[in-house]
C-alpha cells in the first residue's frame, strides 16, 4: 500500500442518499476515516443519517461490533447542509443522481474551496469521468470509484481513471479501497464501465420481455434465478436499483454509444414517468408495501 495514502485522514461524501451512507459508513468504520457527510436537502441528510445509526444498532445486536465501537464510528461522522461548509478533506466522493450536469456543477465547487492536492472521486455508473474531469480546476485529481449497492456488503469497486487522471491519483485511489476492505476491478472511461455495459442491457431486455407478454414478471424471475443460479431476478433486481438510476443508465448507454440495442424499455419509461421507481417508492414492477 503506498504512503500516499496514509495521509488520507478526512473523507467528504456529498450526497447522503443510500449510496453516500453506504460509503461513508465503511470509510469510517473499516478504514476509520473521519467522514463529513454534504447534503443540500435537510430532509434528506436526516433520513440518511437516521439509517446510518439503524445499521449501526443493527450491527451491534448481530455481534458484528460492539458498543464502544459503534459509538468511535459515530464519533468520526459529521454533516454539512453545503459544498462551502466542508471543513477541508483530503479525498472526496460524490455520490448525488446520473445527472451529468449537477456532478460537473458539484466538482467545479469542490475544486475552488478544497487543497490542491485532494482527490475527487465520482460514484457515478456510468458517465464520463473525463467529462465530470473537465470542469474541475485539476482534472488530474479527478477518478471514478463505482461502489455497488449495498456498499457495506457488496465487496467490488469499479476504478475508472478519466483521460486526465494522474497516475498518483490513481494508485491512492486504489489503495484507499482496499483500506476500506474492498476488492477493486478497473475499466476505461467507457459507457457504463464493465459492471453496467453488461448488467443493464439483461435488465433492459427482461423488461422488454415483460413488456411483450412473453411471461409473467414471477416467471422471468424465476427463470433465471433457478435457470442461471442468480440471486434474485432482473425485474426484482432493477426495482432494487431504482427504476430511474436504471433509465438514466440505459439512456447514457444509448446516447453515447448510438447503437439501438442500448434503447430504453417503454414500458421501464413509463415505470419512470408515473413514479414507480421500485423498493425506495413502494411500488416498482414488483408492490412494496409499507412496513409497520
Amino acid at each position: 500500500m503506498s504512503s500516499s495514502v496514509n495521509n488520507i485522514k478526512k473523507m467528504c461524501v456529498v450526497g447522503a442518499g443510500q449510496m453516500g451512507i453506504g460509503i461513508g459508513l465503511v470509510a469510517a468504520r473499516v478504514a476509520k476515516l473521519d467522514v463529513q457527510f454534504v447534503d443540500s436537502n435537510p430532509d434528506q441528510l436526516e433520513k440518511g443519517l437516521s439509517f446510518l445509526d439503524k445499521l449501526l444498532v443493527k450491527d451491534v445486536a448481530k455481534g458484528r461490533c460492539t458498543e464502544d465501537e459503534r459509538a468511535e464510528v459515530r464519533s468520526r461522522i459529521t454533516s454539512v447542509s453545503a459544498i462551502s461548509q466542508i471543513t477541508n478533506s483530503d479525498f472526496v466522493v460524490e455520490a448525488v443522481s446520473e445527472n451529468v450536469e449537477l456532478k460537473r456543477k458539484i466538482f467545479a465547487e469542490l475544486s475552488e474551496i478544497l487543497p490542491e492536492e485532494t482527490i475527487l472521486a465520482t460514484n457515478t455508473s456510468s458517465i464520463s469521468i473525463t467529462k465530470i474531469a473537465s470542469a474541475a480546476r485539476r482534472p488530474e485529481n479527478v477518478i471514478g470509484m463505482h461502489f455497488m449497492n449495498p456498499v457495506p456488503v457488496m465487496k467490488l469497486v469499479e476504478i475508472i481513471p478519466g483521460l486526465q487522471t494522474s497516475k498518483a491519483t490513481l494508485d491512492t485511489t486504489l489503495d484507499l479501497a482496499r483500506k476500506m476492505g474492498k476488492t477493486t476491478a478497473m475499466s476505461q472511461d467507457v459507457p457504463g464501465f464493465i459492471a453496467n455495459r453488461l448488467l443493464m442491457p439483461y435488465i433492459n431486455e427482461a423488461i422488454i420481455a415483460l413488456q411483450e407478454g412473453i411471461a409473467t414478471k414471477e416467471d422471468i424471475d424465476t427463470t433465471m434465478k433457478l435457470g442461471t443460479n442468480n440471486p434474485m431476478g432482473p425485474l426484482t433486481l432493477a426495482d432494487f436499483i431504482g427504476l430511474d438510476t436504471c433509465l438514466a443508465i440505459m439512456k447514457v448507454l444509448h446516447n453515447d454509444l448510438g447503437d439501438s440495442k442500448y434503447r430504453p424499455a417503454v414500458l421501464l419509461q413509463k415505470y419512470v414517468d408515473a413514479g414507480w421507481l421500485g423498493v425506495k417508492s413502494g411500488k416498482g414492477i414488483y408492490e412494496y408495501p409499507a412496513k409497520n
